[in-house]
């Protein structure tokens, strides 16, 4: 995932409850390196205990999926995503230029 499409879809996961001083445990892996896992794996039609080495542990990475999810924040990452593609960075981009 390019930096300019991290930024668009930053700010949709939540903030894990221990970082707003609710308790809990620090989360394992950080967002992004999940969001590139689920990417990968619907980019390259593999199944999910079949993700590489390079991303975290296929569980790990399910467990993320489903918890957003149950949430429609995949849906809402793809609308982003797609959007963001549709326009270019800072909306300049044409169809012909795609």
């Amino acid at each position: 995932m390019s930096d300019a499409e991290w930024a668009v879809v930053r700010p949709l996961p939540p903030v894990p409850g221990w970082l707003r001083g609710r308790g809990g445990q620090p989360e394992a892996y950080c967002h992004r390196a999940m969001l590139d896992a689920i990417r990968y794996l619907v980019d390259n039609g593999t199944k999910w205990r079949a993700m590489p080495a390079d991303f975290p542990p296929w569980d790990r990475v399910y467990a993320f999926f489903r918890r957003r999810r149950n949430h429609d924040l995949v849906r809402e990452f793809h609308v982003r995503l797609a959007a963001w593609s549709a326009s270019g960075p800072g909306g300049t981009r044409s169809r012909a230029q795609a």
